[in-house]
């Protein structure tokens, strides 16, 4: 929109000097400001009929038709040069818009507009010169359009190159998932064929051995049948974790960002504070974080301008589980909570949190607040 207006700027200006060159009679000034008004206003319609060459073309065509007309150099003047600069813009608007049978179209009209007062005998700049002209023009307009359209080229290829390693970006992850998934199987296979079986193989020689002893010896074995059982059962909750899925809460939010930029659909920037990873979140509550970021991030990719976030967790104090969510960016206008933030707030609340959505001038926020339970690290830490 800048270049626009900067051409514009340009235009504006050759266009007064083109017609301070031309008279300054009172008598024929106002039809040609009448004609100016009707130039700019082929002129400020053209950008939207960028989708329609041939309506485009028409329309430049005319503004060359009615520029020659307005600019038309009396029979006691001198060659406007101002002109030219006028008409070699509406060519290269041509060239930049229009696909190559229209822009030679709208060139040839633009070229016999420029050329008309020479062709009637009145002063014009040499006409070989405007011949001169107009061959540079046009092969500087050709050299250009051959580079746009190689980079246009270019930027295709590099684009189909980068979708390709998105792909195997995702393949890849894909293919490590599943294969951290059959190690785990695998060695909670292992796990449980041997160490399992030889420990119940233990309890049942204990089992045995108790029965045959008396005395200090029978309590011993108890002790020893006892502590194998309780070994036996640590290693099939072992087993039984290892055959879960991917650990939820954090670890799960990391990987949903690094999904989200590996393909390129939202720039994230993830700050962890005051302890945050270590922070004792319940399965409930990693859940809840997890699908708390999950739908901020998925609203501001369906709702909003700026393909960028910002992340941060903390847990300051210890006490409390804090995370936010931050859009910067032009303002989203007003909004209201659809069923998706409605659902999150259910869920918040249901932990005993809070959850706050505020909207400044340049930032949609979202931010929630977990209770962390402390009795959990107080056992920890009495273990």
């Amino acid at each position: 929109m800048r270049t626009y207006w900067v051409w514009l700027a340009l235009l504006g200006a050759a266009w007064v000097c083109a017609l301070q060159h031309v008279s300054l009679n009172m008598a024929i000034l106002a039809p040609r400001w009448m004609g100016s008004a009707l130039f700019f206003a082929a002129y400020f319609i053209s950008p939207l009929l960028r989708a329609k060459p041939l309506l485009l073309t028409l329309n430049l065509s005319a503004a060359s038709v009615v520029a020659s007309a307005v600019l038309w150099p009396e029979l006691s003047g001198t060659g406007n040069p101002y002109a030219i600069l006028v008409f070699s813009m509406l060519a290269g608007k041509a060239a930049f818009r229009l696909p190559p049978t229209y822009a030679w179209t709208a060139g040839i009209v633009i070229f016999i507009s420029a050329m008309a007062p020479a062709a009637v005998g009145y002063p014009s700049l040499p006409p070989v010169y405007l011949v001169l002209h107009a061959m540079m023009l046009a092969a500087a307009l050709i050299v250009y359009r051959t580079a746009r359209q190689r980079g246009e080229e270019a930027e295709a290829r590099n684009e189909a190159l980068l979708s390709e390693y998105r792909k195997m970006k995702r393949r890849v992850a894909t293919d490590e998932e599943l294969a951290r998934q059959e190690e785990r199987a695998q060695i909670g296979r292992e796990i449980h064929d041997s160490v399992g079986h030889k420990l119940t193989a233990l309890l049942m020689q204990l089992e045995v051995f108790r029965m045959q002893a008396n005395g200090e010896a029978e309590e011993k074995a108890r002790q020893l049948k006892e502590l194998a059982r309780e070994s036996l059962e640590e290693t099939r909750s072992a087993v039984k974790a290892l055959k879960k899925g991917e650990p939820g809460g954090l670890p799960a939010i990391m990987r949903l960002i690094r999904k989200l930029e590996a393909e390129s659909l939202i720039k994230i920037h993830f700050t962890v504070k005051h302890g945050a990873m270590s922070a004792p979140l319940t399965n409930e509550q990693s859940i809840t974080v997890y699908r708390a970021v999950q739908e901020a991030l998925t609203n501001i990719m369906k709702h909003s301008k700026s393909r960028e976030a910002e992340v941060v967790f903390e847990a300051p104090g210890g006490s409390v589980f804090r995370f936010e969510i931050s859009n910067p960016g032009a303002p989203i206008g007003r909004f209201r909570e659809g069923f998706g933030l409605q659902s999150m707030r259910e869920r918040i609340e249901g932990q005993q949190g809070r959850l706050e959505i505020l909207q400044h001038y340049d930032r949609f926020i979202v931010s929630g607040v977990l209770p962390l339970h402390l009795h959990m690290i107080q056992g920890e830490t009495n273990e």
